[in-house]
């Protein structure tokens, strides 16, 4: 019996968290869930948007699966995500992209990983004014950091079988900070022998992966050139509906859906549980369930292939509970 927290989340969260949640257990696996709140139905039932009884939790299980919290733009609260982060040294962000079936994309063979060091640089949000009309932005880079996360991203790539990582900055600008990261990732590149490396900068590397996405492997980035080139990917194969994200840690890891909730949409029984339920099927595979994980996986593509069962955002008619029965019969 696993034990894991559950972030349902807001919008659209708790909707698609309860359909990933059946899935799972129609696969047999058998996990008790914790369920937390977090953001702002936190903050107005317990003054803070990350409770500590909910960090006590994901601490104690060492895994949680969190929906999409909003994060207000440009005022209120800082973001959950990043401060979940934070709070629990989740440094690596794994996200995986992974052309679906029937799902238009140029690239219907697109199978790449990034790979984004997750504490610090300019997403940190470390920000003041300095005088009114004038902000200043810090961006921390680490010799640590640095090396742990390339040291993830080449480990990463041995275990899954990936042949080349590519890390991606701006040094020919930055050459401090960026040189750092850089200088971190090609030390321990001596190690891994066996993968391939190369260095791009984040502007060009932005343009190939639109022109030729096919030619990258993993690619490793730091936290803000991550952020983006993630959500860039994602557009390449339909959407960050589609792709699962993970934040890990040596003390443990959330596995979280990264779009948005969307409070469109939230209540009506639409939303698409694809990005949650694959972040799902990471989860799983973290914790050593991988017979769950890939029966999830086939039924999942099986439903994707066939093409019938689709919610309305990839071009169907179908609820939420729809598409989540449809996979849960082809799991049986």
């Amino acid at each position: 019996m696993h034990r894991i927290t559950l972030i349902p989340g807001d919008g659209i969260g708790p909707e698609v968290a309860s359909a990933v949640v059946r899935i799972i257990e129609a696969s047999g696996v058998q996990i008790e869930w914790e369920e937390h709140i977090a953001g702002q139905q936190a903050l107005d039932k317990f003054g803070q948007t990350l409770p500590d009884e909910l960090l006590e939790s994901i601490k104690r299980n060492k895994v949680g699966l969190k929906g999409p919290i909003t994060t207000p733009v440009g005022k209120g609260f800082t973001s959950v995500n990043v401060g979940l982060r934070k709070a629990l040294d989740l440094y690596a962000n794994l996200r995986p992209i992974r052309a679906l079936p029937n799902i238009p994309c140029r690239n219907p063979t697109l199978d790449l990983v990034i790979v984004r060091e997750n504490t610090e640089s300019l997403y940190s949000g470390l920000e003041h004014e300095i005088i009114p009309g004038v902000v200043e932005s810090l961006k921390i880079i680490t010799e640590k950091a640095s090396t742990r996360i390339a040291r993830f991203a080449f480990a990463y790539a041995r275990s899954e079988k990936r042949k080349k990582i590519t890390a991606v900055h701006k040094a020919n600008i930055m050459k401090l900070s960026d040189g750092l990261f850089l200088r971190c990732f090609e030390n321990v590149a001596e190690s891994y022998p066996d993968i391939e490396t190369q260095n791009m900068i984040v502007d060009n590397a932005s343009m190939q992966l639109v022109m030729r996405p096919e030619q990258f492997d993993v690619v490793l980035c730091e936290n803000l050139y991550g952020d983006i080139v993630s959500d860039l990917c994602a557009g390449l194969i339909g959407g960050l509906g589609l792709v699962p994200g993970a934040n890990i840690g040596e003390k443990g890891a959330v596995f979280e859906a990264v779009h948005g909730s969307a409070p469109d949409i939230a209540g009506k029984g639409i939303a698409n549980p694809t990005a949650l339920l694959q972040s799902a099927i990471l989860m799983l595979r973290h914790i050593d369930e991988r017979a769950a994980a890939d029966k999830i996986e086939t039924a999942m593509l099986k439903v994707f292939t066939e093409g019938t069962v689709r919610t309305p955002d990839i071009g169907g008619t179908a609820t939420t509970d729809e598409f989540a029965d449809a996979i849960i019969a082809n799991t049986n």
